[in-house]
C-alpha cells in the first residue's frame, strides 16, 4: 500500500521527492539556510475558563470519556510523546480505546515510536491508524519499509516536529500526555511517581497548540503538581489510569558504555581530537548520545577535563549517569536536558537545581530566534551511513529498512563542530559509501568523521586541519578509508533492491522541506 508520488522533482540535494505527500504540498529542499518562515506562527485555540469546573477539578472517569468530550472523529490527528520509551503502555492503551469507539483513519503523530508499539499494527492495518509522521524505530518502521502503511510516512527531527506544529504545518486535534505524576487541575512533570521518566519537553508543543489536551496519569496528586513541566491552563482533561507502563523499560537500552576495542579507540581518538583542536576549554559546551561509543568518549572526555582542569559552561542532554556524575564533580555548570536515558537522570533532575528541564523550541527549532544547538562548541553523533561527501543517513540501514527516527541528530548539524563516530564496518557492511542510501545530513554540516581506522576532517573545515597538522591522530582522507575498509569487507556493499516508483515515508530537513525519500523495499 505504499504512496505512489503523484509528481517527484529534484531537489537542491539531487535527491527525487514527493511534491505532495498524504494530499499536503510540501517544496523540496532548496539548500542549508535557503528557506526561510514566511508566515506566522499558528495560534492555539482561544478558551475560557467558564468551560471548566470551577473547583478546577477536570478528572473524568476514563479515557474513552475524555476523547469522547474531545470530539475524536474520522480522520483526525492525534498526538503522544516517547519519554516513557519503551516502556510505554499508553499509547497501545489509547489506540485499543480509539479502535473499540470505531474510528479510523487517525494520522498518529508522536515524537517517537519504540518496539512495544510493534502492537499497533493490527490498527494499522485495519485503518484505525491511516499514517505515522513521526520516528519509527524498529518494527514499525520495517512494517513502513514494506509498503503496508496506507499512508505515506513524515520523518522529522525534534526540533523539526515542534516546529511543524508552531507553523501550522500539523494541527494537532488531540494531544494525549503521560505523565507520572499530575494533579486533577492537568499540572504534570516527569520526574516524580513510579514510571517517572524524566522531562516532558517532547509534549510542551502538543500541549500549548493542539485543540484538546487529555493528561493520563498513574499518580494523581492533589493540586499542586510542584514541579510542574506540564501547564494545567493548557490542560482539557485529566485521565488516572493503574499504569503507564513498565518503568524498567523507560531506561534505554543504549546507555551501555561500549566493550568493543575498535569502538573504545574511536572514543579515545575523539576525546584526543577536541581537545588537541582547542574545543576543550574552559566554558565550553559539548552535547553527545547515550550509544556505547558516545558513552565511552565522555569518560575520555572526563578525564582529560579533570586533568587540565576544564569546566564545561553547559552540557546538553538527554541525560545519563554520566552526565549527571560530570555535574555532580564540578565539571559543568548546567545539563539542559531534554530527555532522560536512565534512571540517574530522572533522579538529578528531580533532585538537582542545575539540572534544567528544556523543550524542543528552546533546544532545536530552527524556526526560532535562536536555539542551544546552535551554541554547542561540539556535538558528538552516530550514522549508519557516512559518503565520500560526508552526507550521512541515521534512519535507513544498508538494506533500504527504515529502522530508525532522526530525533534531535538533524538539529544537533547546526553545532560548531560536528563529528560522527561510527565503526568503519557493521557486519562486514562498510559504512562509508559512494552515496548514502537516505540523505538526512548534508556533508556541508558535518566536520569530522571518526572510525578505528582513521579521521577523516571535511576540506571544508580547514581550520580543523590547520590545527590537528602534526598531530599524532590519524588523520586521512575519508576516500582513504573507504577504500582500506572495502578491501577488508571484500569490495563495495551491495546497493538495497528498491522500488523507486512507491515512496514509503520522506524525510524533512528543520526547515520543513522535503530532503529525501524512503522507498519500499523490495
Amino acid at each position: 500500500m505504499a504512496t505512489k508520488a503523484v509528481k517527484m522533482v529534484k531537489n537542491a540535494a539531487g535527491r527525487l521527492v514527493p511534491t505532495v505527500v498524504n494530499d499536503v504540498p510540501f517544496a523540496p529542499f532548496s539548500g542549508v539556510g535557503a528557506k526561510e518562515p514566511k508566515r506566522v506562527m499558528a495560534a492555539p485555540p482561544v478558551r475560557s475558563c467558564t468551560e471548566f469546573p470551577a473547583d478546577g477539578n477536570k478528572l473524568v472517569k476514563d479515557l474513552k470519556t475524555a476523547l469522547q468530550n474531545a470530539g475524536l472523529r474520522n480522520g483526525m490527528t492525534i498526538s503522544t510523546h516517547h519519554h516513557l520509551r519503551n516502556g510505554d503502555a499508553l499509547t497501545n492503551m489509547l489506540f485499543d480505546t480509539i479502535h473499540a469507539m470505531g474510528i479510523t483513519g487517525i494520522r498518529w503523530y508522536p515524537s517517537a515510536s519504540f518496539p512495544c508499539h510493534e502492537y499497533l499494527i493490527k490498527y494499522l492495518q485495519d485503518g484505525t491508524i491511516h499514517h505515522i509522521e513521526g520516528s519509527m524505530n524498529g518494527p514499525l518502521g520495517r512494517f513502513a519499509s514494506e509498503g503496508k502503511m496506507k499512508g505515506t510516512g513524515v520523518l522529522r527531527s525534534h526540533g523539526g516536529r515542534y516546529r511543524a506544529i508552531q507553523d501550522g504545518e500539523v494541527h494537532i486535534d488531540i494531544a494525549v500526555i503521560a505523565a507520572p505524576t499530575a494533579d486533577p487541575f492537568g499540572n504534570a512533570n516527569g520526574v516524580t511517581g513510579r514510571s517517572a521518566c524524566g522531562p516532558l519537553g517532547f509534549a510542551l508543543g502538543d500541549s500549548e497548540y493542539a485543540d484538546s489536551v487529555i493528561v493520563v496519569t498513574d499518580n494523581l496528586v492533589p493540586f499542586p503538581c510542584v514541579p510542574w513541566h506540564i501547564q494545567g491552563n493548557n490542560v482539557d482533561h485529566v485521565v488516572a489510569v493503574d499504569s503507564l507502563g513498565d518503568p524498567s523499560k523507560i531506561v534505554s537500552g543504549k546507555t551501555q558504555v561500549t566493550k568493543s576495542p575498535d569502538r573504545i579507540l574511536i572514543a579515545q581518538y575523539i576525546a584526543q581530537f577536541v581537545e588537541e583542536a582547542g574545543i576543550m576549554q574552559n566554558g565550553f559546551s559539548f552535547q553527545a548520545g547515550a550509544g556505547g561509543i558516545n558513552l565511552a568518549f565522555l569518560l575520555q572526555l572526563k578525564e582529560r577535563m579533570k586533568k587540565n582542569g576544564v569546566k564545561a559552561r553547559f552540557i546538553r542532554g538527554g541525560s545519563t549517569q554520566y552526565l549527571t556524575e560530570m555535574l555532580q564533580e564540578g565539571l559543568t555548570d548546567y545539563i539542559l536536558d531534554g530527555q532522560a536515558f536512565d534512571m540517574e537522570g530522572v533522579r538529578s533532575l528531580r533532585d538537582n537545581p542545575n539540572h534544567v528541564s528544556t523543550s524542543p523550541f528552546t533546544s532545536y527549532s530552527h524556526h526560532s530566534k535562536g536555539n542551544f544547538a546552535s551554541m554547542l562548541d561540539v556535538v558528538v553523533l552516530g550514522a549508519t551511513e557516512v559518503d565520500l561527501q560526508f552526507n550521512a543517513n541515521v534512519v535507513t540501514h544498508s538494506d533500504g529498512l527504515l529502522l530508525h527516527g532522526i530525533g534531535g541528530w538533524q538539529d544537533c548539524l547546526a553545532g560548531k563542530c560536528v563529528i560522527l563516530a561510527v565503526p568503519s564496518f557493521r557486519d562486514r557492511v562498510p559504512i562509508i559509501v559512494d552515496r548514502v542510501t537516505t540523505l538526512c545530513g548534508p556533508g556541508e554540516l558535518i566536520d569530522v568523521v571518526v572510525t578505528e581506522r582513521g579521521i577523516a576532517i571535511n576540506p571544508r573545515r580547514k581550520d580543523l586541519i590547520r590545527k590537528l597538522s602534526g598531530s599524532a591522530l590519524p588523520i586521512r582522507t575519508i576516500a582513504e578509508i573507504q577504500k582500506e575498509v572495502e578491501g577488508i569487507c571484500g569490495g563495495k556493499p551491495q546497493r538495497p533492491e528498491l522500488s523507486v516508483s512507491e515512496v514509503v515515508a520522506v524525510v524533512q530537513w528543520v526547515d520543513g522541506t522535503i530532503i529525501d525519500s524512503i522507498y519500499k523495499v523490495k
